[in-house]
């Protein structure tokens, strides 16, 4: 009867050894579902800057005012005959005047 125990209780100790520890082991799972959500984090950023860029891709090919806009924003450049002015903040001192 102690032998059957015994290899009861062995049996029961390698059966918890492989959940807590083994392949697929709770902490295995645990880690591969946080692994999970920040890949689906991932994907969603990934999509949504790739709907923008698909928008963009459509708007410079179905006109010129898309290379316009970029050409303003991102080069600084103006038509022929338009002013550039360029406003500059007024920095303040900090010393106390003295």
């Amino acid at each position: 009867m102690k032998t059957l125990i015994t290899i009861l209780i062995l049996v029961l100790v390698g059966l918890q050894y492989k959940l807590w520890f083994g392949d697929g082991s709770l902490s295995e799972v645990v880690q591969l579902t946080r692994e999970l959500e920040l890949q689906k984090q991932r994907l969603k950023e990934l999509e949504a800057r790739n709907r923008i860029l698909e928008a963009q891709v459509i708007d410079l090919q179905n006109g010129l005012d898309a290379f316009e806009e970029k050409a303003r924003n991102d080069l600084g450049m103006i038509k022929q005959g338009e002013t550039f002015i360029q406003l500059i903040p007024k920095q303040e001192d900090d010393t106390d005047g003295e």
